[in-house]
């Protein structure tokens, strides 16, 4: 067991618990904004207080002590950090980045700070990377991890931008080091995403397996974890059932997990099982404002397939918190924006540029899937080459993905035939 400086002492993979959560629940970033340069020092209208009407997931009470306690000492380092990890983790959960905001704040005084402790180095660099500072970001966790090297919180996040990032040599010596500092038990989690990442899914799959039965991954955090990278792999290997019927059973045990509450709703859209996709999205709920903008998505997506007649008022209330997203100057934007611009056809010109610059900071299949979705339905296939190159270099194909890089090789805009 390792010691957190936030949670005591806790297994490894339930420190690790919202590695890779946002490339699920997806936040992307528009770098041509004019807000870019100021969009992370935020003001007191961006910063979120106890009274949020978004869920706290069971928090509340914790969140409105060390709001209190950091507001009384803003200066006190400690406070500040464990103010900061909890409002990131609700960040992550809930899909708001105005709970970055509040981490930014909180650790405003430290910003520049170049003598803090490991933990301080990391829950920076952590916010960095939630506002795609992404080399910043992976600059202060290499510091972290040349502090405390035997913290696995820090190589986990470490793992997770390399993969984003598409650095794969990167993300496989972290894997090596994690198996050198952790043991095997440990490392296969992460050896497992990094194979179904490169096109190999079914060793991936043995490993995933092995780990979810495993009896030290049995508490709430590392089965979410490990199951919601199990029923991925599952969907990179065309076994979509599989997945479905995995989910399905986690968030029947863990039904407050978002992600995947998000996995399962995404993946049931894509199989055109829009009644059942509905349902999860919204929980049965009819307040479909107390959705987080994904899964209000996900839900738009359904009742579009079923020809609901809600459709309408779900593309507004869509269409409102983009506007809304707009009004606060955010240049960070969620995936649900480009769902809503390519995948729903509201905006195909905007997502499509939009899609380009976000490429140049992160690369993910759910995000190629949406550029190459634009890129055909604009006859512009050229402008998806950064997205085929990079299948072509990590060898990853998804029953989504292979399909639309076949239309965009034999395109008569990649061509030249047009």
């Amino acid at each position: 067991m390792l010691k957190s400086p936030f949670k005591g002492t806790v297994s490894p993979i339930a420190l690790a618990r919202t590695c890779l959560i946002f490339l699920a629940a997806g936040f992307s970033l528009a770098s041509t904004s004019a807000f870019a340069q100021h969009r992370f020092l935020p003001g007191a209208s961006t910063v979120v207080l106890p009274s949020s009407v978004h869920t706290l997931m069971g928090n509340s009470g914790s969140l409105r002590t060390l709001d209190k306690a950091w507001r009384a000492n803003p200066e006190d380092l400690q406070i500040a950090l464990a103010y900061a990890r909890l409002v990131f983790n609700l960040g992550s959960s809930e899909g708001d980045l105005r709970w970055y905001g509040s981490a930014k704040a909180a650790l405003q005084p430290w910003w520049q700070a170049t003598d803090l402790p490991a933990d301080g180095f990391f829950m920076r660099g952590l916010v960095k990377q939630g506002f795609h500072e992404f080399d910043s970001g992976l600059r202060d966790i290499n510091q972290a991890i040349s502090l405390d090297p035997k913290h696995a919180e820090y190589w986990s996040w470490r793992f997770s931008l390399h993969l984003m990032q598409a650095n794969m040599d990167a993300a496989k010596q972290d894997v090596d080091e994690i198996q050198k500092l952790f043991g095997s038990e440990e490392a296969n989690i992460y050896r497992a995403v990094l194979l179904y990442r490169t096109g190999q899914p079914l060793p991936a799959l043995k490993l995933l397996d092995e780990s979810i039965r495993s009896s030290g991954h049995q508490d709430a955090a590392s089965q979410i974890w490990i199951g919601f990278h199990l029923g991925e792999a599952h969907r990179v290997a065309n076994q979509p059932d599989k997945a479905l019927t995995l989910w399905r059973r986690l968030l029947q045990a863990y039904p407050q997990s978002h992600l995947l509450r998000l996995s399962l709703t995404d993946l049931l859209n894509q199989k055109k099982k829009y009644k059942e996709a509905k349902t999860v999205a919204t929980s049965n709920s009819l307040i479909t404002s107390h959705l987080t903008d994904a899964l209000l998505m996900q839900a738009l997506i359904a009742s579009r397939g079923l020809n609901a007649t809600d459709e309408a008022l779900l593309a507004s209330q869509m269409a409102a918190r983009l506007q809304t997203q707009s009004l606060r100057q955010e240049s960070l934007i969620e995936r649900p924006r480009l769902i809503y611009q390519i995948a729903y056809g509201r905006d195909l010109a905007s997502g499509l540029a939009l899609s380009i610059d976000n490429w140049t900071l992160q690369k993910e299949p759910s995000d190629a899937v949406l550029f190459l979705q634009a890129a055909l339905a604009l006859n512009q296939a050229k402008s998806a080459e950064p997205v085929v190159r990079w299948a072509a270099s990590t060898k990853y194909s998804d029953p989504q993905l292979s399909p639309l890089i076949d239309a965009i090789l034999k395109h008569p805009s990649w061509t030249g035939s047009q």
